[in-house]
């Protein structure tokens, strides 16, 4: 083997990988490999590569390989120096210096004697060191570790058993593995794993390959070699690429636009080495069924890409990527035209019967479904959303009989056959279903919305009426679950407590609805039967749902004192907490604002002494100013008397900026009474009206934030 450095290409060939797992074992595989190289010595990215990861790395995965190319591989690791911590000096030599039994013991336990005692080291930390060149690794002894530490760190949730060819020896992995390459440079590198000893070839496409096996020449040549040769895009990002343009093209012939869903892309480019679009078509007739169902079925169960107009309504058309390329491809796209038809029957079967049954009718039968067996059935529950639902909408104002009747249908969907055959489509299918009913468009289209937001980033009900569905919701499940003590620990969320408590969230925050936070979940808790939730369960739940807010204003860039100063003045009136933000953002950037926050944390310590010293409570207080016998004093009081009604009408406007900048103007006389006035004077009547100033200007202060938590 060589002694210089070399680009490495190490390909571990397996039947077909899962594909929704690919990119990930793909990504996995190439960053473990590398790693444990770097770890080794036989790669220096520091020096030779700052952006490693970009420019020197190249991952490889395909349905059927795991492959990693390397830049600049040592073959052999360079020499380093060990510092071996051998004992502290006083225990290791005696008074003249000589190695003590202990010492010779050590050494001996590590194959020196004590010829080596003069060359150890003596460091400032009181012990005996022995320094000694450590030999770098091989490529082969390196790879090898390597390879094995790649092939256990791989994300793999459930491995296979299967039988090697010598019949009586078996591994475990994802998929039975039949090949593996590794080459540095145009050599070999002698390693092993799975059964298999590496070499320089590999398989291409099963049918399309030039030549099978690939015999590769270098490890710079893989690439190539695999697409002109084996026929296949071993690169994931290349091929996932090649399938969009393809996609794309194809679309465009036709006049229509292809779904878009990289999810979908991505699972299709682990499912082909070798992409060809096509085109296919289905009877009109099937058009009649909603659109949601037919897509889904094509997707989930066929991988196709369905053709959009250019209003975004289905077309009769869809796209096949297909793993060959025959010359004549009539025969694979007959074959799929063939497989999709009795999918999109299916679900017209499922949709014609559907609509024969009345949601109404199915509302009874919601009893014979278990909800939660220590929360009732799913009558029970759709009885609990409905009351909770009238309530939301009178707050609301908007009709209460609406959003019960939405909320007495909301479930009823799951129900169905379509819905049994595609979970995915609940509330989607209910909205159909209840306007083929006749029920009123507010009423159906609150059926399908009351799920959302499903996920971050989903859109949210539009309307009162769904928002009160939506809400009524996912409280009762927040409060039913979590009052029977299934609250989410570290990963595990089961429930999906902390996505219900974050629509919640965002409903009233993004909508906005002026409903106050604890007033719901307090109305949502009594809706429970007496004994069934836990006793603290409404305060249990609104701590839980401000750890989830605190989260949310910070994924939004907000700083942490700011959302502390804000949520302590907020009173759970969650649809002003972002207008409430900018404004203390807003305020923080002014100069004199650190100087009024200290000021105000000054003022609030001021308050709670005089409490705790006299006991009097100033709640109701009112200033006297005849007892205002400092200039300073009054200022201040004149001060306050003058920006009251300004501070009074920004708040009411909700300008909060505006009202916190206007506190600028007090920054000199609050100033001037801190220099000038003692507060905790002898003179009771005076230091009491002085307690009671400073609350009032605390309160002016504090109207849209507690600005003392911005103080450092």
């Amino acid at each position: 083997m060589t002694t210089n450095k070399n680009n490495l290409l190490v390909e571990l060939f397996v039947e077909e990988l899962p594909p929704k797992s690919l990119k990930k074992l793909g990504d996995s595989f190439g960053n473990a490999l590398t790693s444990s190289l770097i770890k080794q010595g036989l790669v220096t990215p520091d020096i030779a590569f700052p952006d490693f990861e970009q420019s020197a790395v190249k991952r490889f995965a395909s349905p059927r390989r795991l492959a990693v190319h390397v830049k600049d591989v040592h073959a052999k690791a360079h020499n380093t120096v060990e510092h071996l911590k051998l004992m502290p000096i006083t225990v290791a030599l005696d008074g003249a210096g000589h190695a003590t039994p202990a010492l010779l013991k050590k050494l001996s336990a590590i194959g020196l004697d004590a010829s080596v005692v003069p060359t150890l080291r003596r460091a400032g930390d009181g012990a005996l060191y022995l320094d000694r060149e450590k030999e770098g690794v091989t490529l082969a002894e390196g790879l090898q570790k390597a390879l094995e530490e790649a092939i256990t760190k791989l994300p793999i949730p459930k491995v296979m058993s299967y039988q090697l060819a010598d019949g009586w020896s078996s591994v475990n992995f994802v998929r039975p593995a039949h090949g593996l390459v590794a080459l540095h440079g145009a050599e070999i590198v002698p390693v092993s794993v799975l059964g298999l000893t590496a070499g320089r070839k590999t398989q291409g496409h099963r049918f399309e390959a030039n030549v099978n096996p690939v015999v590769l020449k270098n490890a710079d040549s893989y690439e190539s070699q695999m697409e002109n040769e084996g026929a296949v895009i071993p690169s994931f990002e290349k091929r996932r690429s090649e399938i969009a343009r393809q996609l794309a093209a194809a679309a465009a012939k036709e006049g229509l636009k292809p779904i878009d869903d990289e999810a979908l892309l991505d699972e299709v480019t682990a499912l082909v080495e070798r992409p060809n679009v096509l085109v296919g078509t289905f009877e009109s007739e099937y058009l009649s069924v909603p659109q949601e169902c037919l897509i889904l079925t094509m997707k989930a169960n066929q991988k196709y890409f369905p053709l959009l107009d250019s209003k975004g309504k289905l077309t009769n058309r869809f796209l096949i990527v297909s793993n060959i390329r025959p010359a004549d491809a009539s025969l694979v796209i007959g074959g799929n035209e063939r497989v999709v038809r009795p999918r999109l029957a299916d679900a017209k079967f499922f949709f014609d019967k559907d609509r024969k049954q009345p949601l109404e009718s199915r509302v009874e039968k919601l009893d014979n479904v278990v909800y939660h067996n220590k929360l009732g059935t799913q009558l029970q529950r759709v009885e609990r959303i409905a009351t909770l639902s009238g309530t939301i909408a009178r707050m609301l104002d908007a009709d209460k009989a609406d959003a019960e009747l939405a909320a007495r249908l909301a479930k009823t969907d799951l129900l169905t056959d379509m819905v049994g055959e595609f979970p995915e489509l609940q509330g989607i299918m209910g909205r159909y279903y209840a306007l083929h009913d006749g029920e009123d468009k507010v009423v159906a289209d609150a059926i399908e919305a009351h799920y959302h937001p499903r996920f971050a980033g989903d859109t949210l009900p539009q309307g009162a009426i769904a928002c009160a569905v939506a809400l009524s919701d996912k409280l009762d499940t927040l409060l039913g679950i979590y009052g029977i003590g299934q609250v989410p620990t570290g990963d595990k969320d089961p429930f999906g407590l902390r996505r219900h408590a974050l629509g919640i969230l965002r409903i009233l925050i993004e909508t906005p609805l002026d409903l106050p936070l604890p007033a719901l979940i307090k109305t949502a808790a009594e809706n429970f039967p007496a004994g069934m939730l836990s006793a603290t369960v409404a305060s249990d739940v609104e701590g839980f749902m401000l750890d989830r807010l605190r989260g949310y204003l910070r994924e939004r860039n907000f700083e942490v004192s700011h959302i502390e100063a804000v949520l302590y003045m907020l009173n759970g009136r969650m649809h002003e907490v972002l207008p409430r933000l900018q404004g203390v953002r807003a305020f923080a950037a002014l100069s004199v604002a650190k100087d009024l926050a200290a000021a105000n944390k000054r003022v609030q310590n001021i308050i709670r002494k005089n409490h705790e010293e006299i006991g009097a409570d100033l709640t109701d207080a009112a200033v006297k100013p005849a007892l205002l016998k400092e200039a300073a004093e009054r200022d201040l009081y004149q001060a306050m008397q003058d920006i009251t009604p300004f501070a009074q009408g920004y708040l009411d406007r909700g300008d909060y900026g505006q009202n916190l900048k206007a506190l600028a103007t007090l920054k000199p006389f609050i100033d001037d009474f801190f220099e000038n006035v003692m507060v905790m004077c002898e003179d009771h009547d005076l230091r009491l009206n002085r307690a009671v100033l400073l609350q009032q200007l605390g309160r002016l202060m504090n109207q849209v934030a507690d600005i003392s938590k911005l103080a450092a």
